[in-house]
C-alpha cells in the first residue's frame, strides 16, 4: 500500500528530527537553558508525531486485514524491517532526552 510507505517516511523525518532537537538541547542546556528547553519539548513533541503517524500504519493495517484478508507477506516483511529500524532510531531519540533530563 502506496499510504504505508508514505507514512513510513514521514514516521523517519518525525524521528530524525526528534534526534536533531535532542542532540540541540543537549548542545544549549548550559549556555540557554530556555533555548535547550525549547529543544527538548520539541524533541518529544516529534516523538508524539511519530507515534500519531505509527497508529494510522497500525490501523491501515488491521483495516486491510478486515476488508482483504491478510496483507501479503512481502508486504508484512518490509513493514516489520522498517519498523525495527524506527524503533531503535526512536530509542536514539529518547536517550538523548533522558541525558537532557538526566543532566
Amino acid at each position: 500500500m502506496k499510504i504505508i510507505e508514505e507514512l513510513s517516511e514521514y514516521i523517519d523525518e518525525e524521528i530524525n528530527d526528534s534526534c536533531k532537537y535532542g542532540k540541540l538541547a543537549l548542545e544549549w542546556k548550559t549556555k540557554k537553558r530556555n533555548l535547550a528547553d525549547v529543544f527538548y519539548t520539541l524533541s518529544i513533541e516529534e516523538l508524539h508525531h511519530m507515534q500519531m503517524l505509527h497508529g494510522e500504519v497500525v490501523r491501515l493495517i488491521e483495516e486491510y486485514r478486515q476488508t482483504n484478508g491478510e496483507p501479503p507477506a512481502n508486504m508484512l516483511a518490509v513493514y516489520d524491517y522498517l519498523h525495527k529500524k524506527q524503533i531503535e532510531h526512536a530509542g536514539e531519540a529518547k536517550s538523548y532526552q533522558m541525558m537532557y533530563k538526566e543532566g
